[in-house]
């Protein structure tokens, strides 16, 4: 099980715990404005008690894509979520894209099963920088297990073709990819770095809304009532008209 004890100890390093503290705090303020009945994280990013006892629905679940991830509720596949269509009020992915064999599926799959109205919440790691070359050059993609590193840009335009409107995007994570954090590699305030040095970020947090359109049926003209002449109000367009012979 080399993958989870390699991400278990990231977690353990001073950038991944500041990287994960950094994450909840974002988190638990998104979800402070979500409500609804059904909250569902893909993904078991940081453990099953680092986002879960945020959601403010009324039920909360972790969906595992495989084994590693440890706590789940239920596992699935991500091109296909044993999930009921339109049936969840939240869903939060966690790096989870990145992890994913197939992130458009599993976007696809997200749409499907929220409802009208229904919020995403992504997290992501910035491409660019040090922390998109650290991904580059390490064998097994960084922090370990990663796939992609995926712009926030293109995932913009992913869901802009799945109907959503993204609401805000806020970085976070400024500091240098490094285990080991000096005093050189980090900010003494992650919000003052945040708000004034957004392109120094190592990850990113999106939020979106899923929207619906609906639409109004108009019926075919064959089909339409006719309108009624109320006294006086509507006068014929057209009238027949006799011709009297001159005499």
């Amino acid at each position: 099980m080399e993958a989870p004890t390699a991400a278990t100890a990231w977690f353990a390093t001073a950038l991944g715990r500041r990287c994960l503290a950094n994450e909840q705090r974002l988190v638990r303020q998104a979800l402070d404005r979500v409500f609804g009945e059904q909250f569902l994280q893909i993904g078991g990013w940081g453990g099953r008690d680092a986002f879960l006892p945020y959601a403010r629905t009324q039920r909360k679940s972790l969906l595992g894509l495989g084994a590693d991830d440890a706590g789940a509720d239920f596992v699935s596949a991500a091109a296909q979520l044993s999930v009921a269509t339109d049936s969840i009020d939240a869903v939060f992915l966690p790096h989870t894209l990145e992890l994913s064999e197939s992130p458009h599926a599993l976007l696809r799959e997200s749409d499907r099963i929220l409802r009208a109205d229904g919020h995403l919440i992504v997290l992501g790691f910035v491409p660019s920088g040090l922390w998109g070359l650290r991904h580059l050059l390490s064998r097994d993609g960084y922090p370990h297990g990663h796939r992609y590193m995926i712009r926030e840009r293109r995932l913009r335009d992913w869901l802009t073709l799945l109907s959503f409107d993204v609401e805000s995007v806020t970085p976070y994570c400024h500091t240098l990819p490094f285990e080991q954090i000096r005093r050189l590699g980090t900010f003494p305030s992650e919000r003052w770095a945040q708000r004034w040095l957004p392109f120094l970020a190592g990850s990113y947090m999106l939020c979106a809304q899923k929207r619906v359109q609906r639409l109004t049926p108009i019926r075919p003209a064959w089909k339409r009532p006719r309108l009624r002449a109320v006294g006086g109000l509507v006068e014929p367009t057209t009238r027949a008209s006799r011709t009297r012979g001159c005499g």
